[in-house]
């Protein structure tokens, strides 16, 4: 993309830095900053709560709204739009900060094959898997990805945003802040979900010599980031996991070095969505002995997304530094606030069909409390974590609502 900016779109997107400058000024952001590092470190005082529209931010801020011309200031000024949206209309707590983020600038020569799939007749339909790795002799096309760091390009960008932001944002080195594994979602990208799964009974070595060779290449890559000192720190307001974000006082860890990042400095995450079906013991088979091993160097971890754990917990607590569980929308919260306790974040995730159809505010009040509720009798260390919004149905308000019943019930229940 051409990141050319014109003088008019400098000037919009100044405006917009500005209003953002001002936001994170506010003393409301520094509370909400000290909440989370409560939270994080399993001290909370109350549930926190982050939205994430996910695929409804085309109907919330549709292009439409944006006034730049060029395509990546168009980029910019829906970046600096969704923040301040975000502060205007939701009641979480979401922390806004002077501060622009992005990646440093890398390529990599890939694993040796393409993933490959039947599209969708509609925009939002759903593809088909169509298996690239079926054979012996298939697996002699894979090889470790070699990553390519343009450093020359990186420091531009750099100095690219801090000419268009100076005196209004601070920016942050481009580095590699979210580190997250999905073997199973790799693995099933190039077998196909079924054969997945009926290989994990039928051709069990099949799938481990994958495994383990996704595993090794997984390490070299991060390796390979390592060597390049391309880690930057994810203690402060980087997304984490399948939902909420790294502020924390436990990180980066002793003999922390500010010139070279280290794993032991860092969050880093794993999940398994595509065993949500399969038992516990496969689980730990055919995914956490890998996972466990990659999460190994890491200060604090995450596990999970839209899978029910609910019946692995005991294997979930297994894992390396876990600090936070993810707990789907398809998971019993009877259940696991019990098993979790204290002892890990409680990261539920509502359903996100209750935006969707019609909007019966009295019921998300019922399902909201019903979770506050069990979580505060177990002394859970609760977030709500509403994402996986694909579409309100050009109702943009109900996020508002919901927020707004969402923080009632937590006043309601006394939490706060």
């Amino acid at each position: 993309m051409d990141r050319t900016i014109n003088p008019r779109d400098r000037e919009t997107l100044r405006k917009l830095a500005g209003r953002m400058a001002e936001i994170a000024a506010n003393p409301v952001m520094e509370a909400r900053r000290q909440a989370w590092f409560e939270h994080n470190s399993l001290r909370s005082l109350r549930p926190m709560m982050l939205v994430f529209p996910e695929g409804s931010w085309a109907e919330l801020l549709p292009d439409r709204t944006l006034s730049c011309d060029g395509e990546f200031a168009r980029s910019v000024e829906w970046q600096l739009r969704a923040r301040i949206y975000s502060y205007i209309h939701f009641q979480d707590d979401t922390v806004l900060e002077a501060d622009w983020t992005e990646g440093p600038v890398l390529s990599d020569s890939g694993w040796g094959v393409q993933a490959e799939r039947h599209e969708a007749p509609s925009k939002e339909g759903a593809w088909a898997f169509q298996p690239v790795l079926r054979t012996e002799s298939d697996l002699k096309k894979l090889h470790f990805p070699e990553v390519a760091y343009d450093a020359a390009e990186t420091t531009r960008r750099e100095e690219q945003m801090a000419d268009l932001f100076a005196g209004l944002l601070r920016i942050e080195p481009f580095k590699v802040r979210h580190i997250s594994f999905h073997l199973l979602s790799q693995y099933s990208s190039w077998c196909g979900l079924e054969e997945m799964l009926t290989d994990f009974a039928d051709r069990p070595e099949f799938v481990h010599r994958i495994l383990s060779f996704l595993e090794e290449g997984h390490r070299a890559y991060l390796n390979q980031l390592i060597e390049a000192n391309l880690l930057g720190l994810n203690n402060n307001n980087t997304y984490h996991s399948s939902g909420g974000n790294g502020y924390t006082t436990e990180l980066p860890a002793p003999g922390f070095d500010p010139a070279r990042v280290r794993p032991a400095d860092l969050w880093a995450s794993a999940e398994a969505q595509e065993l949500a079906v399969v038992s516990p013991r496969m689980h730990a088979e055919f995914a956490l002995q890998y996972e466990k091993r990659l999460l190994q160097p890491f200060g604090l971890t995450g596990y999970g997304c839209c899978e029910d754990l609910a019946r692995k917990l005991d294997l979930v607590f297994t894992l390396p530094n876990i600090r936070r569980i993810s707990i789907s929308p398809f998971a019993d919260v009877d259940r696991c606030a019990p098993q979790i306790q204290g002892r890990a974040i409680f990261s539920w995730k509502p359903h996100p069909s209750h935006l969707v159809g019609e909007f019966n505010p009295a019921e998300v009040r019922g399902y909201i409390r019903h979770t506050l509720d069990v979580c505060k009798e177990h002394g859970c260390v609760l977030e709500m974590i509403l994402k996986d919004t694909h579409t309100c149905e050009l109702h943009p308000e109900r996020f508002d609502v919901w927020t707004q019943i969402a923080r009632e019930e937590i006043r309601a229940a006394g939490w706060e």
